[in-house]
């Protein structure tokens, strides 16, 4: 009765406030954009492109837009595109100098225009009557320091992502807005493009019509030094490799590594039977100056890398999936790809519940080819194979977030810096998803007696419909009663089980099934010390729990190692150890020396956190530690056909 009593009166108070005083009314809602309509928009675009001032860096643009009606004209800049997995990297600052005119070029109209309330990716403007087009002139402002972004535009090369420098009407179906493009190029450049070229005026090159979906999916690479291969002499379907360069030289490439890049196509169609594009061309960048980059699309890839790649990397070191990788995404993420992906416009919002298979899957394929077509040996491969089953097998994330959640990561984080990325994790269905798909490999290789494997699931996944390049959108059910057409199994609790787990251990049935466990030992692979090469410092993940860069600053700190007990974080600087001035190998050797039988001395560290110093210990006698892959006595080498280094016998006709 008390308990009564009680609501009774708060429920007065409520209503007696309520009498007194009325509720203030929410905001109205917000008009809503116009819906996409699969319908032909009425007229085709016509952009021009000045992509000449080499001073400032900045891109000009004129946009002339039909219109049919007088009234509201909403014109929108990309934000959902397609292989970024996260909205906003057509980066809004950037667009500026926008002006909106009535009619053509020679318009003299201005038409005031307002950016919507909510989304900020979308300009509406009132057409007036009589009016047949619009023309719209801005700029985008590409960075011209790493601190604004990626850079995209130096003195000596560029590349034009389209999302930056067009707007679209919105209404429409993206595939069913055509335009067409003219550039004007700094004098005597020379560019590369999935766009078809209709014709060039000197230094003016104008495109033939396309999509506009097509259109944003079809970069441009331009340069003053430039040198195009041929990466597929004598097929009817021409795949090129399109090199700019800071340095001429740089644009030379053996033809020992050329012969390997040639054999990544040669292996990608014996692997999927088939290719969906017309042509293709690999857009690289051989630069220290302009952004690294690594992006798919349908026909092409943009592909950043360093300087010295083709001389001293390339078929000799590690750190050369890129170009593969991309390439392979013209199956497993454009022609088919996740049906959450497949939008109408690039403002509709993308799921990426499918990542595991579109990153995962290439992933796994990447490594295959790689190895088939020899970039790397098979000890190589057994090597990294090593590192990623260890890092995932540690990983304390994984106790409550699930390997499916990490496919919202890219929205979730934006690809931001983390504090704790050990345990927050990040985007793993890349790698993990690798292991996954390397589990369902052996697994078909074993139940099957070598008699079909995943290379059979990739056959008829992504190799069907040869030669059509319209995207083929997929489910999961949908990659389920692909498996099943290869070997008959529960696919699904199969791949539910492995994506939606939390717990200790990541998925390595896939290794053991090959024939292989993952070992410890103190001696480095040559993987791991390329790596502390490249980067400086020390890796110490395995055993520490840190990782230090060459000048003793924390990169990072496992949760709950060693290092994050002794209240360790990534940022702070080991200045000494053991009393003496901080080393690498310094350190090393002290984690070397508490390993040794008797020894129960602690490893000391004076550490720097801003202005603050504070002494560390550490009671480890763990010694060093790095991951291996050793085999399974007893058992059969299913890794070897599959990366292609089986003993094949000698044909002796």
């Amino acid at each position: 009765m008390l308990k009564v009593s009680v609501l009774a009166l708060v429920m007065a108070l409520m209503a007696s406030g309520a009498n007194a005083q009325a509720l203030p009314v929410p905001a109205a809602e917000t008009p809503a954009l116009p819906a996409p309509q699969d319908i032909d928009y009425p007229g085709v675009i016509r952009l021009h492109v000045d992509a000449t001032d080499l001073d400032r860096h900045i891109i000009a643009m004129r946009e002339i837009i039909p219109v049919s009606k007088a009234g509201r004209l909403t014109l929108l800049v990309p934000k959902w595109l397609p292989g970024h997995h996260s909205p906003g990297d057509s980066d809004l600052t950037k667009i500026a100098g926008l002006h909106i005119r009535a009619g053509g070029p020679n318009g003299q109209q201005e038409l005031k225009w307002r950016r919507d309330d909510v989304d900020m990716y979308a300009f509406h403007v009132e057409v007036p009557e009589g009016v047949s087009e619009v023309t719209a002139d801005f700029q985008y402002l590409s960075p011209v320091q790493e601190r604004d972004g990626v850079i995209v535009h130096t003195r000596n090369m560029l590349t034009l992502q389209w999302e930056n420098e067009s707007l679209y009407p919105a209404g429409y179906y993206t595939r069913r807005i055509p335009i067409q493009v003219s550039l004007t190029l700094p004098k005597d450049w020379h560019f590369a493009t999935a766009l078809e070229t209709d014709r060039r005026e000197g230094d003016v090159v104008t495109f033939k019509p396309i999509s506009y979906d097509n259109f944003v999916d079809s970069p441009l690479i331009a340069g003053r030094y430039f040198k195009r291969y041929d990466m597929a002499p004598g097929d009817k379907t021409p795949v090129w490799m399109n090199l700019v360069a800071d340095d001429p030289k740089e644009l030379t490439v053996s033809d020992d590594v050329l012969k390997i890049h040639r054999k990544v196509v040669q292996e990608a169609y014996k692997l999927f039977g088939g290719q969906h594009y017309d042509h293709y061309d690999w857009l690289v960048a051989v630069s220290d100056e302009m952004g690294g980059i690594g992006l798919e699309h349908h026909r092409s890839s943009e592909i950043g890398i360093e300087p010295g790649y083709f001389a001293n990397v390339a078929g000799k070191g590690f750190g050369r999936n890129i170009i593969a990788h991309e390439y392979i995404h013209s199956w497993d993420g454009k022609y088919r790809r996740p049906a959450g992906q497949f939008t109408p416009t690039f403002n509709e919002p993308m799921r990426n519940e499918l990542l595991w298979v579109y990153e995962g899957g290439t992933t796994y394929w990447t490594d295959v080819l790689e190895n088939r077509a020899g970039l790397y040996n098979f000890e190589q491969r057994l090597q990294m194979l090593a590192v990623t089953a260890a890092s995932y097998d540690i990983l304390p994330a994984r106790q409550w977030r699930d390997l499916q959640d990490t496919t919202y990561d890219p929205i979730i984080s934006n690809r931001g810096p983390k504090s704790w990325p050990t345990w927050q994790r990040s985007e793993d269905y890349y790698a993990e998803g690798g292991l996954i798909w390397l589990d369902a490999d052996t697994l078909i290789r074993e139940k099957t007696g070598g008699r079909r494997s995943l290379d059979d699931f990739a056959r008829g996944f992504w190799g069907a419909h040869n030669g059509s390049y319209l995207p083929a959108p997929y489910s999961f059910e949908d990659v389920v009663k692909a498996l099943n057409d290869v070997y008959p199994y529960d696919w699904a609790s199969f791949l539910n089980t492995r994506l939606n787990r939390t717990g200790t251990g990541a998925p390595l049935d896939g290794l053991a099934r090959a024939g292989y466990k993952l070992v410890y030992n103190d001696t480095p692979s040559d993987f791991i010390k390329s790596n502390e090469s490249k980067r400086g410092g020390a890796a110490l993940g395995y055993s520490l729990g840190l990782s230090v860069g060459r000048d003793g600053t924390l990169r990072d700190v496992l949760w709950d190692g060693p290092g994050f007990k002794a209240g360790l974080t990534a940022g702070m600087k080991v200045i000494a150890v053991n009393g003496r001035a901080f080393d690498g190998g310094r350190l090393k050797d002290a984690i070397v020396a508490a390993h040794a039988p008797g020894n129960r001395d602690k490893i000391e560290m004076m550490v720097q956190d801003g202005e603050y110093f504070r002494s560390v210990s550490f009671d480890y006698h763990d010694g060093l530690r790095y991951p291996h892959l050793e085999r399974i006595d007893g058992t059969k080498d299913l890794l070897k056909p599959i990366y292609g280094a089986e003993d094949k016998p000698v044909n002796r006709k």
